[in-house]
């Protein structure tokens, strides 16, 4: 049988929770982890469920799922997780800020490969191996730049934040042109008309190709943040 319901849910969180212990169940976490994460990016967060998880991985009933993964919240916290694992990239290069501007970098890329990630920021992040990994190094980048006490805690909220903002607003653009099933030029010409703004500049705001686009403000935006951090001494 799988887990009581109240250990489930125990403490809110995958990762405050012992792993299942080894069964005869055909499935591992991480084939679960990996088929979530195709159906996540092909169709999106609405289009995940359990029983179509289970559909994918050829798993007559969802019960199979349960041994390896709780619940679905569970799931999604290990999805997330999962993204923020393509953020662990090499930083060693240049100062202060140009490992941490590799860094944010990373990070919002991998959230502009995986939109749907964004969404769940804030209610199925902060607590995996990944998230705390990234979280580590931004620190010890800032705190090995000379920031110190609640000055290192802000620069870090700064630049994580500003990623995580960033991330949200394009995430939010991408999800109402989905729901629209237009394409994207298409979206453009009709929601231009009723926002009065020109098709092509709201294409240009949109596309991450363009020179006006999502990567574009956010390299110039992290670029600000960056330049206006200093260390400072504790008073």
């Amino acid at each position: 049988m799988p887990r009581e319901a109240d250990e489930k849910t125990a403490l809110g969180s995958v990762w405050l929770r012992t792993e299942p212990a080894p069964t005869r169940a055909p499935l591992e976490r991480q084939d679960i982890v990996r088929t979530a994460l195709e159906i996540l990016d092909r169709d999106g967060l609405q289009q995940l469920s359990m029983r179509r998880l289970a559909t994918e991985l050829g798993t007559a009933a969802t019960s199979a799922l349960y041994w390896r993964v709780a619940t679905k919240n569970d799931l999604l916290e290990l999805a997330v997780d999962e993204v923020f694992g393509e953020a662990l990239v090499p930083a060693e290069d240049g100062d202060w800020r140009d490992q941490l501007g590799t860094l944010a970098q990373a990070a919002y890329g991998a959230f502009a490969r995986h939109p749907w990630a964004p969404q769940l920021l804030a209610s199925h992040a902060g607590l995996g191996p990944n998230y705390q990994a990234y979280a580590e190094r931004m620190v010890a980048i800032l705190a090995a730049a000379g920031f110190k006490g609640v000055h290192l805690d802000a620069a870090v909220s700064a630049v994580f934040h500003y990623v995580v903002g960033a991330a949200v607003t394009d995430a939010a653009w991408i999800a109402t042109v989905r729901r629209s099933g237009l394409a994207e030029n298409a979206w453009a010409e009709a929601a231009g008309d009723q926002l009065g703004v020109g098709a092509g500049a709201l294409t240009s705001y949109l596309s991450r190709e363009d020179a006006a686009g999502p990567e574009a403000r956010f390299a110039a935006g992290l670029r600000v943040i960056l330049v206006g951090l200093r260390p400072r001494r504790l008073s």
